[in-house]
């Protein structure tokens, strides 16, 4: 079976870098997508984190839909708890409006950042238990279908907006197979419920007007070069780098050396961490091919939304490139 291949962008914003060039590199990312074969590309709402500049996703999205021409662009995802289902339905009825026929968005329901960040964003740590009657609100929005009597999102799109629920846990899984909405595992950085909610998604999905099968995408972090040597340094320098953004969440996580890095994540507290990344293909683009193939296969998944974070640009739009030629037969430029 052809496994589709799909992009996860975080928009990082490296050491000594700007966050206008991480969108700059986010353009670049999602134009190497497109010539390759990628089916859509996905960016992710987190707040108060200086490596990651997705926060604004639907400004995002806009920007890097106006610089490339089909590939469709979406959120993975919106933290729908963070906002009203009004103001969502508006934002990407609008950009369904301006490129029609190219806007995906995917909930999820988890607030994308700390405690205090979630009292700044004005959110009650309760708002999480009304996310199903969110999500079914805001696609009456989309739909034209308010459930709010008096109550329209404007501009309401021709074609509507799909909609994918994401999750790390059994709850997505249940929501997503009760409203006949495709599901997607954050499998590339919490992969220990990934079989068991994939299976239950398909065991328990629904028809619905937008799907009438079960379709579930899965997370993994890829690393692909000519070399395998220099495929394994570039995931170690990534994992490194998302350690200490992890351990500091600020400046002061540039302080610790390779070693200590290395040895906290050899340490027990470190092993949870190190087994965050642990759905990682890395290697020659043969060895990502059947890693991905195998993956995919166990975790009976459609499609596949990689994250290709290495370091330099010119190695993601590689990896890419080279994952592309691989596993689906894309030519390179």
């Amino acid at each position: 079976m052809s496994i589709a291949l799909s992009l996860l962008d975080l928009a990082p914003v490296s050491s000594g870098r700007s966050a206008r060039e991480s969108f700059e590199a986010s353009v670049v990312l999602a134009r190497a997508a497109e010539r390759s074969g990628y089916r859509r590309v996905w960016y992710a709402e987190h707040h108060n984190m200086p490596t990651i500049a997705s926060t604004a996703t639907s400004v995002l999205i806009g920007y890097v839909a106006a610089h490339t021409e089909s590939i469709r662009l979406g959120s993975g995802g919106v933290m729908l708890p963070n906002h009203s289902p009004l103001v969502i339905a508006e934002q990407f009825g609008t950009l369904e409006t301006l490129y029609p026929g190219r806007i995906d968005l995917g909930l999820g329901r988890a607030p994308g950042t700390d405690q205090t960040t979630m009292r700044a964003l004005r959110r009650n740590a309760a708002s999480a238990d009304s996310f199903p009657e969110d999500v079914l609100e805001l696609q009456g929005y989309l739909n034209g279908e308010s459930r709010v009597p008096g109550v329209q999102a404007v501009p309401r799109p021709e074609g509507g907006v799909p909609l994918y629920i994401l999750g790390s846990s059994l709850f997505g899984a249940q929501l997503a197979a009760h409203l006949g909405l495709p599901y997607a595992f954050a499998s590339h950085f919490a992969p220990d419920a990934l079989h068991e909610a994939i299976a239950l998604y398909r065991e328990t999905f629904k028809p619905s007007e937008q799907l009438s099968e079960p379709y579930a995408i899965a997370g993994v972090n890829v690393f692909a070069a000519e070399d395998h040597d220099e495929a394994v340094t570039q995931m170690k320098i990534a994992h490194r780098a998302r350690t200490r953004a992890l351990i500091a969440r600020g400046p002061a996580g540039g302080d610790l050396t390779d070693e200590q890095i290395d040895l906290f994540l050899a340490s027990p507290n470190g092993r949870q961490i190190a087994s965050m990344t642990r759905c990682t293909a890395v290697g020659t683009p043969a060895e990502v091919r059947d890693y991905l193939k195998d993956f995919a296969a166990s975790a009976q998944a459609d499609e596949l939304i990689l994250v290709h974070s290495a370091p330099r640009v010119a190695d993601r739009v590689g990896s890419i490139e080279l994952t592309a030629a691989a596993m689906l037969g894309a030519g390179t430029p």
